[in-house]
C-alpha cells in the first residue's frame, strides 16, 4: 500500500497486447497494486495519465507513435511524475542509461521474473530508485565512449558546496550513507543533511539520477 493506505496504482504502456494482459493479471494478484490503465505507445500514455493518476508506469521502450525515452522525458515535466519502470526486450545499455537520463527511476528487461517486477513497483512507488548507485555506475562505465557532458551540467556544480560535492562524488562511486559518513569523518545524519540538500539544490528524484549528474557534469570520470 502507499502511504495513504490505497492500492498503488499502474499504468501498463506496451505496444504488444499480450505483453500488457500479462503485466496487468499478475499486477491483479497483487492486494496493494491497481492497474488504472493501459497504453500501445507513449502519447497513448500521455494522454492516459491526463485523465487518471498513476504512482508507478511500466513503460516499454521501442513502440510506434511515441517510444517509452520520449514519453519518460515529458512525464517528467509535470508536477509530481509517476515513478517509471522502463522495460526492454534487449539486454541494452544505451536504452538502459536513455532511460535514467529521462528520469526512469529503473529498469528491467522484460522476461524478468513476475516478483522482481512487482518489487520494483513497490520500491518506486515509496519514491526510491530501482537501479543501486554501483549498478548505475558500472552501467555509465560501460556507455562512457558515448557520454559527453551535457550542456550546463558543470556550471550547475556552482551551486553546491564543496562538502555536498564532495557527498554526490562518493555516492557517484556507489557509497551508502554509512560509508560516507566514513570516509568523510561525519556523522551519518549529516551525510543525509548534504545528500538532501543537494538533490534540492539540483532537483534530482534519487541516488540513481546523483550519478547520471556526477558524471555529465564531469565531476566523476568514468572508470578505465
Amino acid at each position: 500500500m502507499t502511504g495513504t493506505d490505497r492500492p498503488i496504482r499502474v499504468a501498463v504502456v506496451d505496444d504488444q497486447p499480450l505483453i500488457r494482459a500479462g503485466f496487468s493479471m499478475v499486477l491483479a494478484g497483487q492486494d496493494d497494486i491497481e492497474v488504472v490503465g493501459e497504453a500501445e505507445n507513449g502519447q497513448q500514455a500521455l494522454d492516459l495519465l491526463d485523465e487518471v493518476d498513476a504512482d508507478v508506469v511500466i513503460m516499454d521502450v521501442r513502440m510506434p507513435v511515441m517510444d517509452g525515452i520520449r514519453a519518460t522525458e515529458r512525464l517528467m515535466r509535470r508536477d509530481s511524475p509517476p515513478g517509471v519502470l522502463v522495460l526492454t526486450t534487449f539486454d541494452d545499455d544505451e536504452d538502459a542509461f536513455a532511460a535514467l537520463r529521462a528520469g526512469a527511476g529503473g529498469f528491467l528487461l522484460k522476461n524478468a521474473p513476475a516478483d522482481q517486477v512487482v518489487h520494483a513497483i513497490r520500491v518506486l512507488a515509496a519514491g526510491e530508485s530501482v537501479v543501486a548507485p554501483r549498478i548505475t555506475r558500472l552501467l555509465l562505465d560501460r556507455v562512457s565512449d558515448r557520454l559527453s557532458p551535457a550542456n550546463g551540467q558543470s556550471e550547475r556544480l556552482g551551486l553546491l558546496t564543496g562538502r555536498e560535492r564532495d557527498v554526490l562524488g562518493l555516492v557517484a562511486r556507489g557509497l551508502s550513507n554509512a560509508e560516507i559518513a566514513a570516509e568523510l569523518y561525519v556523522a551519518e545524519a549529516t551525510v543525509k543533511t548534504h545528500l538532501g540538500n543537494l538533490m534540492a539544490k539540483l532537483h534530482l528524484r534519487d541516488r540513481a539520477q546523483a550519478v547520471v549528474f556526477a558524471y555529465e557534469s564531469g565531476l566523476v570520470r568514468p572508470s578505465p
